[in-house]
């Protein structure tokens, strides 16, 4: 089922029209079967609609993915207090301190975090260097 919006072209009425398809429409308006219910007229046309769209996720289930979200990033959070508190921050020099402590026995108190693109992090990875990524969120809010 298809519904439009109709315009009678004679007295300017507008009113909706339920039809089985969009074919079906167009094969009434040929056989001249639509007319204005007001005053009569075969002169109707079809106005300029938008569809309606229908949001498939009902609220609550928005309202509980905020929740999810909310959650996520509460745990991350707390993961880099965690991290910030127990190693130590190299900055862009992460895949240069990892071949360090590796290859050098440099000893460390702490271990260390630190910012690696992922091609350092690939190539850490054939060296036998094991690392891990972190997923990280800004802490403006907190």
């Amino acid at each position: 089922m298809i519904k439009y919006n109709l315009c009678c072209k004679k007295c300017d009425l507008n009113f909706d029209s339920w039809f089985a398809s969009s074919k079906e429409y167009d094969k009434l308006k040929k056989k001249k079967l639509i007319n204005c219910h007001n005053c009569g007229s075969l002169n109707v046309g079809k106005n300029l609609m938008a569809p309606k769209l229908i949001n498939k996720t009902p609220k609550e289930k928005n309202e509980k993915n905020v929740l999810n979200y909310q959650k996520i990033k509460k745990t991350i959070s707390e993961y880099q207090k965690f991290i910030k508190s127990n190693f130590d921050y190299v900055g862009e020099n992460f895949a240069y301190e990892a071949r360090s402590i590796h290859y050098n026995d440099k000893k460390r108190n702490k271990g260390i975090y630190g910012k690696a693109s992922k091609k350092d992090l690939k190539e850490l990875k054939e060296e036998g260097i094991d690392t891990q990524m972190i997923p990280w969120v800004d802490n403006e809010n907190h």
